[in-house]
């Protein structure tokens, strides 16, 4: 979207990147269906909504299922993977479906101003990923919180004058109003 577009972030990782990827990137479908599992970034719909939460004046709650099976309206396959939120949900939808955030590899938490200003959070600093197994049973989810050197990874950010990344990345917190904007490069 072109509010995306003109995020600073948008501008700063779009500039270390050669036009060579930006073209590959750029080719990528918005979804993907691989078999029984169902690949979306926010909602089949868009990207810069989230699936599983309900974000309002209050603060951020789990969606109703009812709501998320709304969302995924002409989604057939059983299992669907998300993201945009970075927190890691595991989440049975009433007719059986299951959906799972598996969480963000380094960007554990982050804060937003819309519809309403939120902040997203992991609550700790791990590389986070989801194991999804195929059993007799059925799917098998499981979320892993893996260690790496954050404080390495909140260095860089630091360093690109991304204090508030750094503290995301170091402690899987955020505050409300918490994003700084870049220089101007």
């Amino acid at each position: 979207s072109e509010r995306v577009r003109a995020a600073p972030d948008h501008a700063f990782v779009t500039g270390a990147l050669s036009a060579e990827q930006i073209a590959w990137l750029s080719s990528r479908p918005p979804t993907l269906a691989l078999g029984e599992v169902f690949c979306c970034h926010g909602t089949p719909d868009s990207d810069e909504t989230y699936l599983l939460e309900r974000v309002t004046a209050h603060g951020v709650s789990l969606e109703t299922g009812d709501v998320i099976a709304g969302r995924l309206a002409g989604v057939a396959e059983p299992v669907v993977l998300c993201a945009h939120s970075h927190v890691p949900r595991i989440v049975w939808l009433p007719e059986g479906r299951l959906v799972v955030n598996p969480g963000s590899v380094g960007m554990p938490a982050y804060d937003e101003d819309t519809p309403f200003p939120h902040v997203m959070e992991a609550g700790s600093p791990h590389a986070r990923y989801a194991i999804l197994t195929r059993t007799a049973a059925g799917w098998q989810p499981e979320l892993v919180a893996m260690p790496y050197d954050w404080n390495a990874a909140a260095d860089v950010a630091r360093r690109n004058g991304r204090a508030d990344r750094a503290r995301w990345i170091a402690t899987g917190r955020a505050v409300i109003g918490d994003s700084i904007p870049l220089k101007d490069a």
